[in-house]
């Protein structure tokens, strides 16, 4: 929307910014699509931003699906992207493990690594890794093996029960806890002290109040958001990301974190 300045920023490199700007919060991506790059350069990019946050980072790791970005940028967007998504996953966490002073040779359909000396390590072992979808069979299956967190995406509420069902699935067929997987979800955010509040961050995206108002979004005031991080807690979903959509808002980001944050339960 608009111009579109000041033009995409890389998450990598913002994220080592944010680590040596900050001190406490968590950092990480939701999700860095498998396209943009290589496995073993991810693994060093990420271990280098966990030390320089003393440990903060987490891994949100996923297929991509902006193709049109792609293009712009003259970067191949396979069709069939699961596969790399699966040996990344597999590459990444193996870089992570291996002993210091081993080394690390991966031979699959995509990608080729052949003794890697597997350094840097992160600060954290293991740096907790996030997948995400609606998937019913092979994401749950990824998250089972190689996830801290399962990112159950933007469902509409009688999708909440399923995704988690099928997650609880694949973590048996493995023999792992489904407990040990965080769940959270990801929602569009417009919040406001009033309507007329919302329907000016709405618009300013190229929506109405209505459009917004659609039963799934995260939209309201500090009360209304409370209820509906309610709703998601009686799921068992322990994290929500809110989705800022205007990126040059800062009252938004302002209001959640003086008037809702501190009303919502802990």
């Amino acid at each position: 929307m608009g111009d579109g300045l000041p033009g995409p920023t890389d998450a990598w490199t913002t994220l080592a910014g944010l680590a040596r700007e900050t001190s406490r919060i968590r950092i990480g991506t939701l999700v860095s699509p498998v396209t943009f790059r290589h496995p073993g350069s991810l693994a060093i990019q990420v271990a280098q931003v966990d030390a320089m946050s003393g440990g903060r980072v987490e891994l949100g790791l996923g297929a991509g699906w902006f193709e049109r970005e792609h293009q712009a940028y003259g970067i191949p967007f396979p069709a069939k992207r699961f596969d790399l998504l699966e040996e990344q996953l597999e590459i990444v966490t193996g870089l992570w493990a291996t002993p210091v002073g081993g080394a690390y040779s991966f031979s699959g359909a995509n990608y080729r690594l052949t003794e890697a000396p597997a350094l840097p390590k992160p600060v954290q072992q293991p740096v907790p890794v996030i997948i995400g979808g609606g998937g019913p069979r092979r994401t749950p299956d990824l998250v089972a093996r190689f996830a801290r967190e399962y990112n159950i995406g933007f469902p509409e509420d009688h999708q909440i029960a399923e995704r988690i069902d099928n997650l609880r699935a694949a973590c048996e067929r493995i023999g792992r806890d489904p407990a040990t997987v965080r769940l959270s979800v990801a929602m569009s955010t417009f919040a406001g002290r009033d309507d007329a509040e919302i329907t000016g961050r709405a618009g300013r995206i190229g929506k109405t109040i209505a459009d917004v108002r659609d039963g799934t979004n995260i939209v309201g005031d500090a009360a209304e958001i409370g209820e509906r991080i309610a709703l998601y807690r009686s799921f068992g979903i322990e994290r929500v990301y809110f989705q800022l959509l205007d990126l040059q808002d800062v009252a938004h980001v302002e209001y959640l974190g003086t008037e809702v944050l501190p009303h919502l339960p802990r």
